[in-house]
């Protein structure tokens, strides 16, 4: 009986499943990380074969070669670019006999990755070096077998065309050509989904689409986006099982099969023509799509998708809310824990800190600027290597003081560039109590003015000038709030004017008198109604009596009760503990009113503030 067409099978009502992740398989199987896995192919086939064999009896109806990055370039980081034919013609060899020892109807799909170089004009490969480099490979896996071309998880428009070019020029088969985003729903090069849709159709592949990037929820923007670009495409969809997570040293993905379950219904009735999982996913996933994708209806309505009229609409990019925006959304009580950058180059001992607060289950990382006026790293440094090497979200503490109008635009499309959506706006501490009281201490922007920049500006794709910034910011913006105010009318006008100019959520001074500190909320309720914005309020655990004398008697708006004193007083050596159980009790107080809670661990000690975390 003649093998299924590649294309025929495409015309189907429903689409094609694809099998998941390779690489993901074989590292569950004790490979490391830093193996080439192409070159399993060689060395151990019988692994590679049992992955392959595991996806097509999972319900599979397309596999793809072991293939990814046996490119010249690729291969030659290992030391194997002259083993280039062998790797991928047995690649395909070990694929079609699997597929023929199962004695089903499973197609091989020829797997192309990027080169892992830059090409020109943003690197020093050539074009034509680029598509040299891809005809080898793939006229080795043509000559081999395979039914058709995947070429996937491409960042670079230019890359992919050459790679697509080359596909055209040595041979007839159909390619399948997708790209992988960033958080931002863009590519690295920072190319809109419906740019990149538009650009791979005219390549002339055969299936378009995306795949990597994030979750299953991602995809479906970016399916959507590029629908409405070129509603004429053939589209494929492999998402990674959510974003990857460190935990405990090992690379995690949240999402899991009944989730990636749920969305086979949703994108079917998007069009997909071919979807399958990629970094994260397993044979388990397969399974249940299988039997999603067996129980739906054959009649089932396609989404009728309308075109963009205009350029600028193709380009729109809606991005989710941040995490901490969606715990408060679902009613969570998120921790959020303050962490001072470091005083020199090294950031080892805060990205450890961050690791133990993390694992405690710290909702996000708010990262000081220059508290107390002190020179330390920058805090977008900091929560860039905190939310790539941790893997936990971030709050980007946001002073006026200091800055300029330029500055501060400049600064904020800095945090969005790397992924920092969640910013604390501040007056910020004067220099004059500072390392360097000389320094300038000027600003353009008070608190609210930023806030309102922020909302109505930025976010809605323009800067203080009115200028498109090419695509509007999704900033998730807290304020300050003083719950025990000295001139509670001044405080209420002040939070007022932060709410109307935007505030998503407020943050609050260290907290020692719950009850005193819901007094304000009612006097709040009572003028202009229910507050509007939820509270992540203020805990500064105390060390010693010598901490909390200070805290009462130096900083302003702290005010510690004299039954507090006296605890920490009698507790001696073991105030640090009591200051713990004080902590506790306080945030229990709080949880009625509070929607979350802001720590301040004193002394660099997170340690205190991972074990509030756990014990609550």
């Amino acid at each position: 009986m003649p093998k299924p067409d590649f294309l025929s099978l495409l015309e189907t009502s429903h689409p094609i499943l694809a099998d998941g992740a390779m690489g993901t398989m074989l590292h569950q199987q004790g490979i490391g990380l830093d193996t080439c896995f192409d070159h399993l192919n060689l060395t151990h086939p019988a692994t590679v074969g049992t992955v392959h064999q595991a996806y097509i009896e999972a319900g599979a109806q397309v596999i793809y070669t072991n293939t990814f990055g046996a490119n010249r370039y690729k291969l030659g980081d290992h030391g194997l670019e002259d083993q280039v034919e062998a790797i991928n013609r047995a690649g395909a060899e070990l694929a079609r006999k699997v597929v023929e020892a199962s004695f089903k109807d499973v197609l091989v799909g020829g797997d192309i990755g990027p080169l892992g170089v830059r090409l020109a004009p943003y690197g020093r490969v050539l074009p034509e070096q680029a598509r040299a480099t891809f005809a080898e490979q793939i006229g080795i896996l043509c000559a081999a077998g395979v039914d058709f071309l995947v070429i996937e998880t491409f960042s670079d428009l230019y890359e992919i065309r050459e790679a697509v070019a080359a596909a055209r020029e040595v041979c007839s088969l159909p390619i399948v050509a997708t790209i992988t985003f960033t958080r931002d729903d863009r590519t690295l090069l920072g190319d809109t989904p419906a740019k990149v849709a538009r650009t791979l159709h005219e390549t002339g592949a055969d299936v378009i689409g995306a795949n990597c990037s994030g979750g299953p929820a991602q995809l479906r923007r970016i399916l959507e986006l590029m629908r409405q670009a070129v509603p004429e495409a053939r589209f494929a969809i492999k998402p990674n099982a959510g974003w990857p997570e460190n935990v405990g040293g090992r690379v995690m993905y949240s999402a899991g099969p009944d989730y990636f379950g749920d969305y086979t219904k949703t994108f079917t009735e998007l069009g997909v023509k071919l979807i399958g999982g990629c970094c994260g996913t397993t044979p388990e996933h397969t399974r249940i799509m299988r039997a999603r994708l067996d129980a739906l209806p054959a009649d089932l309505q396609i989404q009728v998708i309308t075109p963009f009229d205009a350029q600028a609409a193709h380009d729109r990019v809606q991005l989710e809310p941040t995490q901490l925006a969606q715990k408060f959304s679902r009613k969570e009580f998120p921790i959020a824990v303050e962490m001072d950058p470091p005083r020199g180059l090294s950031a080892h001992k805060i990205l450890a800190g961050a690791s133990l607060l993390a694992e405690a289950g710290a909702a996000v990382i708010n990262v000081a600027d220059s508290p107390m006026a002190r020179m330390r790293m920058s805090p977008w440094a900091v929560c860039n290597l905190i939310q790539r090497n941790v893997g936990i979200e971030t709050t980007l503490h946001f002073p006026t003081r200091g800055r300029n109008l330029l500055r501060v635009q400049g600064d904020l499309l800095a945090a969005h560039a790397l992924s920092i959506r969640n910013v604390f706006v501040v007056m910020g501490d004067p220099t004059s109590i500072g390392d360097y009281p000389d320094a300038m201490d000027d600003y353009d922007l008070v608190p609210s003015g930023l806030i309102r920049l922020i909302q109505q500006g930025f976010n809605a794709g323009l800067d203080h000038a009115g200028a498109d910034i090419g695509q509007p910011t999704a900033f998730f913006v807290g304020c300050a709030l003083n719950l025990l105010p000295s001139n509670p009318e001044r405080e209420l006008k002040v939070l007022r004017r932060k709410i109307e100019n935007g505030a998503d959520f407020a943050l609050t001074q260290p907290i020692y008198q719950p009850e005193k500190a819901f007094e304000f909320l009612q006097l709040y309720e009572e003028r202009f109604g229910p507050l509007e914005i939820p509270i992540l309020a203020g805990v500064l655990p105390l060390f010693s009596a010598r901490h909390a004398a200070f805290l009462h008697n130096e900083v302003p708006g702290i005010i510690i009760p004299a039954e507090t004193m006296a605890r920490i007083e009698a507790a001696g050596d073991n105030a640090p503990a009591e200051g713990v159980q004080i902590t506790i009790e306080m945030i229990r107080k709080m949880k009625p009113w509070a929607n979350g809670v802001y720590m301040m661990p004193p002394f660099g000690r997170y340690d205190l503030a991972a074990e509030i975390i756990e014990a609550l």
